[in-house]
Formats: C-alpha cells, structure tokens, sequence
C-alpha cells in the first residue's frame, strides 16, 4: 500500500506538472516559438551518382552535422534507441507523464535525481537550442519546447531531428557522422554492438569517447545491451554476442573524395545541402590511390591528374583533379584536368582517322619515315631517328612524327580542327595564327577532359559525346555529323589496340595512346575499351620541365593500373562494322599501295590533268535510295578531272576493280552517313560525305 500510495502521489505530481504547462502553452507558442530553422542547418555534402558520399563540408561552426533521415538509419537501432531513451516516445505528447512523476518522486523520496524523465522530444529541444545552466527554468523551458515540437513535427520528423543533432563526441554530430567516423560506413547496416554504442554515447559523448576514453565507452555499451527492454529489441543471446565485439580505437576521417569538383560543387550552389555528381565512389577510390602511389614515384613537384567516362552515357564516372590536393609541393589546389596543355602526340590518331576516311591511306599502305621539310616546318621525331619506309599501321603504333605529319599536310589541318569541333572540343591555338601542321605534333592547348571527350568519339564508333563537367551539365550524345566514320574509328581503334602495353603491365584488352609535349612538361595516356575511356596527364602544374617523362614511360603505366584499381570490367572493343576490313598489302589498289604525297604537297606521278573531283553526288547531299523501307536502289557516282583507271571508295572499301570510266554505282548497306572516295591512276583522291535515306 505504501509504494502504490508514493506511486500515485508521483503521478499526480506529474500530471499536475504537465497540466499546468499546457495551460499556458498557447500564449508561449505564439510569443516563443521554437527555432526549427536554424535546427536545419546542416554539413553540405556531395555524393555520387549512387548517392554514395563522395564529401562533406563542415556545418558553419565547425561540426560534422549530416542529416539523418529515418531511411538513412538501420532499423534496428532506432528500435534500441527506443527502448533505452524513451519506451514511450509514440504515445505521448513530447512529455512523459509517468516518467516524470517517477522522476519527481525520486528527487523528493531521495534529495538527489535518481532517474531521469526526459523524452526523446525534450533532448531535442535541448540539442537544438541548447542550455546554459542545468536549473530548474532551463529544465522548464525544455518541457514547454518538447510539447511545442511535438504539435509542430512529425514523430518521424522529431526522431530525424535527434539523429541529425546527437552529440558523438568533438564536433561529431548526428548518428550518420558518428558511423563513419568510429566505424567507417554509413549507419544502414549496423552490428548490434555497433548500434549499443551509438545508443549510449550521447548521454556522455566527451566522457564516452571510445577513442579517448575505451574502458568506459565498452561499459557504457554493455549497460545498453543489458537493459531489458533492449533485449527485448535484440533477441536471445545477442547482447552475449555483441559484448565480445570490439570497441574502435580511433576516429576515421570522413570521406574526402574528389575534392576538385566537391569544391567546385559547393561554389556553383553553395546555399545547397546536398550535391549530386556523374561519378561513382567505388571508381573514384581506385583512381585517387593510383595518383597517391603514382605520385610517390615522381619527382616533388610533378602532380598527377584523371579523368575516366562512360561512354554509354557520356558521364564522368571519376575525375582526380591532383595527385593530393593538400600537397603543396605539387599544387595540389589546381585541377589539373581543367587546364589547357600540349597534348603531344595524342591528336594523331584523328589525322589517321581522317586519311582512313578519305580513302588516302590503308593499315598496310607504306609511308616514308625520312626527314621532310614542309615549307620550313621540319619534323622530328621523339628519339631522333627515322624508320625509312613503314606501313601506316607501324607509323601509328610506334607514333612516328614524319608519317603524321605528311598524313596531316594531305588532309588539310582546318579540316583536323573542324571535326574537332563536331566533338565539342575547340582545342586551342597560338595567339593570332591558323591552324598548322605543329597541331599534329602538339602545337595547340587543350584541357584533359576536353581530350578525353574527343577519345570518347572513338570509343564510340566515331559518334561525338559530351562528357559534362561531372556536376551540373548533362552529359550525352551530341547531335549532328559522327566526328569521324564508323570504319575509319574502327581502323584506328584496331591498330591502337595492338600497341604493347608498358613494361611491367599486362594486356588489358584496350586500346591507347600517349603523348609527350614539348620540353618533357606534359605526359599523356589515354585508352578506351567498349565502355570506358579514361585519360592520364602527368607533370608540374606551374608548366615546368620535367627531365625524363614521356608518355610511354611515365603516364601509361598509370593508365593501366588505373583501369585494374578501378574496378571496371573491360569491356571488348567493338567488332567490325560493315566494310572495315584490314587488307593485305600486296591485295591493296595500286593507288594505295603506297603514301605517294610528297612533302610540298603535291604529288611525285607528274602529270597535266586536272585532279578528279566528285560532280555527283554534291557533297553534304541527303540522297533517297529507299534504305529506310529496306529496298535499296544504287547510286549513280559522276566525277571530272583526274588520270584513269580510278578507283572507288565507300567507306574506306574499294567498291569494285579499277575503272576507266568516269561513272560508277554504288548500293550502300543501309541508312545513315557514308563517305565516297575516288583515287585516280596518280595517286590523286577527292572525297564527299553523303547521307542515304
């Protein structure tokens, strides 16, 4: 009788208490309200395109305050936190009556606070407009603001709230922040001891602190696994289980990838919470510990920067702007992949593609590597030597200079330039001069993520993508002309799958390129597979030479392994599209047999005749031959000038035996853009580019 008396005295205490609070809680709630607002203010983060945490920035006083939703958190947890702080919190109105009146019984009975009363809603209150004194006003005050929260939020929104604003120590705050830093991933998937220790450290987040404080931490853990309403949550034998588990020693870090963009990110929107990226966490870790371990390698100040995209939506999927960006040494600070260079010999394999498009050249047809002089410009090559006579696919796998150039010198580099363009990438020439025969051998500036676009189109079977900026801009197809022909890439792609990977790496089924500028300041790789494509630039951000680069050495290796620690699958490159077929030499048309442009531009068979020019059809002409309804008629082919016999292209593929006629026909296999090209006896070719319907 004695304790149901003290029992009901405590309960009427606090209903008294309660009563009285709310008598006067619609004056307070207008005069007073709580400040939910600035309980909004939470760490800007960037994520990728998974949602995945990339980065996040610290609240504007410094703490690490990631908001938590319901979802965010496993479920099990939230019913620990429950059980342990507040059994009731579903049912009552942001003030626990019975907890209360036992509280104040206790104090009464025993002249001290035994236990407490406050609810989940109360510490909210606190968290979010926190208290300068223990007194009883302050306590009070908290009451009335639990019961002003409680008819303003959700019970969901106040739990999410507590999850957002619990204190875990220094200025870690919130359950997600706690996760990463003690037990380094997000509180999704959370061990029962992992989730008892997240319960209990709130209560005493500095005196708990398991990487300061280890012996208490484990008890104060080992209390919340034995309250019975706990175990009630955990089941049978799982607080034995959990109490055998560790306790971390030590505060994580939490995550900082991609600090370029992260930081870009934040400057494009900075009012907003959360930044959603192109990219994906898993590759970014790969790429960022190839630049570490590369860097390590490499001389102070030389930095390392990448960019990897997928070509099936054109996003970026990593992006390493530095090989640190704390590193001052290497001016970790710039990013690296939005900075004009010279890209070396990287451009080649668009001239190649051209003269493959224009039907000027085969894999097989020989060309000279012997020193030329183009009106001046006199090329050399990278170990100053020349092969002699090689085939076009030798002079593109060993990267020779001569060869490109007098390839370039025959294609014309406005026309290099304007395709470029078909690609969105406009690399950048010399103050005050035209396109020359130097851009084939570097002579312009362009960005890495620029060049890893153009590499995108091959990768692509010739169709230009735009890769965006891994933020805001949407990346994808580019309408309107293939930069270059879906035969001439797959030529291109096929010798540049063929080139020997570096020493000490293994084949990885792609195909690549590298580049060296002049003076040793940049080292290029960039490869692709049917998927991916992914560029590497090695050297000093403040443009300084670096004795010793070169692309094959320095950057290749590291785009091999960047592509093992990606995590990627490779992808096999794509088959061969109708009408590529890599041709004997011996089984090539005479005109083709050999590379007969002379270094002045003209050609070494004299003769008087004008040069052969395509009369029909026009160049740029929409021709109908029924190919969209599947009955394909042929197209008459007229042309005037030039020495017979002829021979006729499509496509890159002789059309038929020589001809000394000056018509011809031709039936395409279906819809779509295709290039026309006649060479006559001297050598000489012009081309149109037609689209069938």
């Amino acid at each position: 009788m004695k304790l149901r008396w003290k029992l009901s005295i405590g309960l009427a205490i606090g209903l008294v208490t309660a009563a009285g609070l709310i008598v006067g809680l619609e004056a307070a709630d207008r005069a007073y309200p709580p400040p939910l607002e600035r309980a909004r203010v939470v760490s800007a983060e960037v994520l990728d395109a998974d949602g995945e945490l990339l980065r996040a920035f610290a609240a504007p006083e410094g703490r690490w305050r990631l908001r938590t939703t319901i979802e965010n958190v496993d479920p099990r947890f939230l019913k620990m936190l429950v059980a342990y702080e507040d059994q009731r919190f579903y049912e009552h109105a942001g003030v626990d009556s019975w907890a209360l009146g036992r509280a104040v019984l206790q104090l009464v009975t025993n002249g001290h606070v035994v236990s407490g009363a406050s609810t989940l809603s109360m510490q909210v209150a606190r968290l979010i407009e926190p208290r300068e004194s223990r007194s009883l006003t302050a306590k009070l005050r908290q009451v009335v603001r639990a019961v002003q929260i409680e008819r303003r939020l959700s019970k969901k929104e106040i739990l999410e709230l507590y999850l957002t604003h619990a204190p875990y120590g220094g200025n870690l705050e919130g359950v997600r922040a706690a996760s990463l830093a003690y037990f380094g991933k997000e509180p999704r998937r959370l061990t029962v001891a992992e989730a008892a220790l997240l319960v209990a450290l709130p209560q005493s987040p500095e005196g708990r602190r398991p990487d300061r404080h280890f012996k208490i931490a484990q008890a104060a853990r080992e209390r919340v696994l034995m309250r019975s309403a706990v175990a009630a949550v955990t089941g049978d034998g799982e607080m034995e289980r959990a109490a055998r588990d560790g306790i971390p020693a030590r505060r994580l870090q939490l995550p900082a990838y991609a600090a370029h963009l992260a930081e870009a990110a934040i400057r494009k929107q900075p009012k907003t919470e959360q930044h959603r990226t192109t990219l994906k966490r898993s590759i970014q870790q790969g790429l960022e510990q190839v630049a570490r371990e590369a860097s390590v390698k490499l001389s102070p100040k030389v930095s390392v920067a990448m960019v990897m995209a997928d070509i099936t939506t054109g996003a970026i999927v990593g992006e390493v702007g530095s090989a640190d960006y704390f590193d001052a040494s290497r001016s970790g600070w710039v990013d690296m992949t939005r900075v004009n260079r010279s890209p070396g010999s990287t451009l080649k394999p668009f001239i190649y593609g051209l003269a493959f498009e224009q039907g000027l050249v085969s894999q097989e047809t020989i060309i000279e590597d012997r020193p030329a002089d183009f009106f001046g410009y006199r090329p050399k090559n990278f170990d100053m030597t020349y092969q002699g006579d090689v085939s076009v696919r030798q002079a593109l796998q060993l990267s020779l200079n001569v060869p490109a150039v007098r390839l370039l010198d025959a294609v014309g580099p406005s026309r290099l330039m304007i395709r470029f363009r078909r690609a969105d990438v406009r690399p950048v020439l010399p103050a005050n001069e035209a396109p020359g025969l130097a851009i084939g051998l570097g002579g312009v500036g362009i960005t890495l993520k620029d060049l890893v676009q153009a590499y995108a189109a091959l990768a692509n079977r010739g169709n230009p993508m735009r890769i965006g900026n891994g933020i805001e801009d949407q990346p994808g197809m580019i309408d309107g002309e293939p930069l270059l022909d879906p035969q001439a890439v797959w030529n291109v792609a096929d010798i540049l799958s063929d080139v020997l990977p570096p020493q000490g790496s293994r084949r990885l089924g792609i195909a690549y390129k590298t580049g060296t500028s002049y003076g040793y300041r940049d080292a290029w790789s960039v490869g692709f597979d049917g998927r991916h494509v992914l560029g590497v630039w090695v050297g000093r951000p403040d443009n300084g030479a670096v004795p010793g680069i070169a692309g094959y050495q320095t950057a290749a290796p590291i785009l091999f392994e960047a592509f093992s620690k990606s995590g990627v699958p490779i992808t096999p490159l794509p088959s061969a599209p109708s009408g590529a077929v890599r041709i004997a030499q011996a089984e090539l048309p005479i005109s083709q047999r050999r590379f007969s442009m002379t270094a002045n531009g003209l050609f070494s068979a004299s003769t008087r005749e004008p040069a052969p020019q395509i009369v029909y059809p026009p160049e740029g002409a929409r021709v109908d031959l029924g190919a969209l309804s599947g009955d394909i008629s042929p197209l008459v082919l007229k042309l005037q000038g030039g020495r017979a016999p002829f021979r006729w292209l499509a496509n890159g593929k002789p059309l038929s035996e020589l001809s000394r006629r000056r018509t011809s026909e031709w039936k395409p296999d279906g819809a779509g853009y295709s290039t026309l090209t006649v060479i006559d006896a001297a050598g000489r070719a012009a081309s149109v580019r037609v689209f069938v319907e």
